[in-house]
């Protein structure tokens, strides 16, 4: 049977993409939904626990052990040690990195400035990623392929899946929603 590709890109389930003159389609079956639902909470539980933990642990967190041991196979081992020896930097890492993992959990669960939270989700595994730097097994390891999840989380618009970025785009202000008066919060919700 033949496929007319005008009907094709305006069917249910279907997305498409260019980039750098290549055209992507694909077909997205129909439980794809619950699966990107599922992605979203799996990685906001996760993100959301290790959070709460380093916030209620009876040591406060202290990332200077962490950073000045990067091992020195990792592209960025310099620039970890310099974190690490940096009071300043230390004690912005001890901030950032339990209530990132917090706020970016709590976002994700909630569906809330869902692709904000898995940008800063995806950034943070980027950082361990590096920090954590083993190849022996290749590449990609857990933290790359978490920080994938966290891309898939924010292409697929998650947050409009049982979140509340889909009532937060359909808030009335005036004659028109938020969107369309903010037109730049489509790049934070979802």
């Amino acid at each position: 049977m033949a496929t007319d590709a005008s009907n094709f890109r305006t069917e249910a389930n279907v997305f498409e993409t260019d980039l750098a003159g290549i055209t992507v389609r694909g077909k997205a079956h129909s439980l794809s939904a619950w699966f990107v639902l599922a992605l979203r909470l799996m990685m906001g539980y996760a993100f959301l626990h290790s959070g709460w933990s380093k916030l209620t642990a009876a040591e406060p967190f202290d990332a200077a052990g962490y950073l000045t041991n990067v091992t020195a196979a990792s592209p960025l081992a310099g620039l970890f040690h310099w974190m690490g020896q940096t009071p300043w930097f230390v004690e912005f890492v001890n901030l950032a990195v339990p209530w990132g993992e917090f706020l970016v959990g709590l976002g994700l669960l909630v569906g809330a400035l869902t692709r904000l939270a898995a940008f800063f989700g995806a950034f943070m595994m980027l950082l361990f990623y590096f920090g954590n730097w083993e190849v022996q097994h290749g590449l990609v390891n857990g933290d790359f392929a978490y920080m994938l999840v966290f891309l898939a989380v924010a292409a697929f618009g998650a947050g409009r899946i049982l979140g509340l970025d889909a009532l937060i785009e359909t808030y009335e202000t005036g004659s028109e929603t938020l969107v369309e008066r903010y037109p730049r919060l489509r790049y934070v919700l979802g």
